[in-house]
């Protein structure tokens, strides 16, 4: 028996839940407004009564476990900002909850709206549930990771473990949780003339399982036993594309599509029993794909939300994969994604570092906020007229404050041996300056 099913770990104590509460997606369709639906409409500075319509539909949801307490509600999806998540965590070579509690923390600070524990080292309960105290922020995982690293080997897990796992983590708080039941035996096949195979640690986990012990994923099979999970904690269920493609010449390829189609049949039934659902896409995309890759999830997924990983447009950016990953994000955003996972500097290389953490960060909130822009969220171009009102002032401090990373904005001003006035690009021969020269 594994040892998180011996040593159940909550971080609560004292308090009691009270499971026979609806779900966000149940009281929305019961024409209910919680406080969780209203505080993420004030951070949208938009009516409840449009995120309880978004979450009826099923485009936008709310991840809210009810035992996350000091949680901070956000909505994801369709008519609201696009949000980011930051992925965190410790690898079997690089394991400290000291680090991963500096990542997390730095993440939120740069603007990061959801966390992911991606930990695959070290005693995972602990990490996590340490992690998830101090996150007011939605708090995701990948449950069958935690299986990976505690069996002592692939044949001793069963079927129940992959369910069991869900609700141990749901238990603790987790917000939503990654879970690969679009990975079946069926597209097995569809993948032989993959150049990168599968490259979701998840997926292929999945598939060596089921290759092992000649059976169907047991996430999809007993899906309705997923669903009771769900409903149970609240947890939002981000469907994963454990086949999405690890370069650009698998993408949109059989396997690809075959899990995507499977996806959305099982969005609509955890609609219809009050789940709330976000649905997962690649991932390595050409650029010129990504139209087609958002208007099939769209179609296929009823428009549930999408959550896709970049996407990065080249597979030769190592190094700089954040900026190939914000490229394909700011696009894909533009088109209807509405969470874009992060991509740090130290993609496909290493485990990231703190730094890279917020280059990620901040990289992907610029590729969101051109969304943003672009789709004319009600709000987001005031805060570039701002900064545009401050530089036609020449007003350094206001610019510095308004930049998405004002430290590294405040060190190259810093840096600057130009007058108060000018900057050490243009000196003396600043546009500005020799415009108002001219109407003097």
């Amino acid at each position: 028996m594994p040892a998180w099913a011996v040593f159940p770990v909550s971080f609560s104590t004292g308090f009691r839940y009270n499971f026979n509460t609806m779900t966000q997606r149940q009281a929305a369709l019961n024409g209910k407004i919680t406080r969780a639906m209203q505080q993420a409409a004030r951070s949208e500075g938009l009516e409840a009564e449009a995120i309880r319509r978004g979450l009826e539909k099923g485009t936008l949801v709310v991840p809210c476990n009810r035992r996350h307490q000091g949680l901070k509600a956000i909505a994801i999806g369709t008519g609201v900002r696009v949000k980011i998540n930051a992925n965190i965590g410790t690898s079997p070579h690089d394991i400290s909850l000291e680090k991963e509690l500096a990542k997390q923390a730095a993440a939120l600070e740069y603007g990061a709206d959801a966390i992911m524990d991606l930990s695959t080292g070290g005693p995972l309960d602990l990490i996590r549930t340490n992690l998830l105290a101090d996150c007011p922020a939605p708090f995701g995982t990948v449950p069958v990771y935690q299986i990976m690293v505690e069996a002592k080997s692939i044949e001793e897990v069963k079927a129940d473990w992959f369910l069991d796992m869900v609700e141990h983590q749901a238990e603790q708080g987790v917000d939503f949780v990654t879970v690969h039941c679009g990975v079946t035996r069926a597209a097995m096949p569809l993948l032989k003339k993959r150049v990168t195979g599968v490259v979701s640690r998840g997926g292929s986990f999945t598939i060596a399982w089921m290759r092992r012990h000649g059976k169907e994923n047991p996430l999809f099979e007993h899906f309705d036993r997923l669903l009771d999970i769900a409903k149970k904690y609240d947890v939002t269920l981000s469907l994963g594309d454990g086949l999405r493609p690890g370069c650009l010449a698998d993408a949109t390829d059989r396997a690809q599509l075959h899990e995507l189609k499977l996806l959305g049949e099982l969005t609509k039934r955890a609609w219809a029993v009050g789940v709330q659902v976000m649905v997962e896409g690649p991932g390595h995309l050409p650029l010129a794909a990504i139209r087609k890759n958002v208007r099939l999830q769209q179609k296929y997924c009823a428009g549930a939300p999408f959550y896709v990983l970049g996407p990065l447009v080249t597979d030769v950016a190592a190094g700089y994969d954040h900026i190939a990953g914000a490229i394909g994000g700011a696009l894909a955003a533009s088109l209807g994604a509405s969470f874009l996972c992060y991509v740090t500097p130290a993609e496909h290389l290493k485990l990231p570092e703190v730094e890279d953490v917020i280059d990620g960060v901040v990289a992907s909130r610029i590729a969101a906020h051109a969304a943003d822009i672009a789709l004319g969220i009600p709000g987001a171009a005031d805060w570039d007229l701002k900064m545009s009102q401050a530089r036609r002032a020449l007003d350094w401090r206001t610019q510095i404050e308004l930049s998405m990373n004002p430290a590294k904005a405040r060190l190259y001003r810093e840096l600057s041996q130009a007058k108060e006035d000018q900057c050490t690009m243009c000196g003396k021969f600043c546009a500005m300056k020799v415009f108002d020269e001219k109407f003097e």
